[in-house]
């Protein structure tokens, strides 16, 4: 990657860099546990039917009554979506360096993020995202999740940038091959640390 092209957008993933994931399978296992479910069950159906509701076709009542209220509980639904939400947790120093470097370069930041809609907008509030976010290109509101390439080109045109214009920070190798080969210079997350660096090397250093 090079800063010769000057960056004036960043494209963040939400779940994996800036907070935990919302409802992975981690997340899943504990619940099982939690609430005494099967948890290959709950996993198969989950597994059907999560991609409809990330794509905003589904709500959350419905997912759950597909995956885990489709017989008789001893909890309540208001419970289990109670334990949904508390999963969300933030990684701090993500959050203040993506701040910062929008502060300090004037950057325009969008989100491009698979999540349903309850959950994005829980996360959203929970977590003050609108003050790293200026807009949510979310699966649930545009209809196309990644790695559909449209949902990229969604972005670009909403942020009206050229793909050399942004860079792009995402937790999935996949997701990173399709920005790629779009022209979106694109950074794997795998840590605070080398996100850093890799961003430095594309003239965004944040200065302390």
């Amino acid at each position: 990657m090079s800063p010769s092209v000057p960056v004036t957008t960043l494209f963040l993933d939400i779940g994996g860099v800036l907070l935990t994931n919302g409802w992975d399978h981690h997340a899943r296992t504990r619940a099982a546990e939690k609430f005494g479910l099967d948890y290959n069950e709950m996993n198969e159906r989950h597994h059907l039917t999560f991609d409809t509701y990330e794509e905003g076709k589904l709500g959350l009542d419905e997912y759950l009554d597909r995956t885990v209220f489709y017989q008789e509980r001893s909890f309540s639904v208001d419970e289990f979506k109670t334990f949904m939400y508390a999963q969300s947790q933030p990684f701090p120093e993500m959050l203040e360096l993506m701040r910062g470097l929008k502060r300090q370069y004037g950057l325009e930041v969008a989100a491009v993020s698979n999540e349903g809609r309850e959950l994005t907008m829980y996360r959203v509030q929970q977590f003050n995202l609108r003050s790293v976010i200026d807009f949510f290109i979310s699966s649930c509101f545009v209809h196309y999740r990644k790695p559909d390439a449209d949902i990229y080109r969604i972005a670009l045109d909403i942020a009206q940038v050229r793909p050399e214009q942004v860079v792009y920070i995402e937790d999935r190798a996949m997701f990173v091959e399709v920005a790629k080969g779009l022209g979106i210079r694109s950074i794997l997350h795998q840590d605070y640390d080398s996100t850093r660096k890799h961003l430095e090397t594309l003239g965004l250093l944040l200065k302390t």
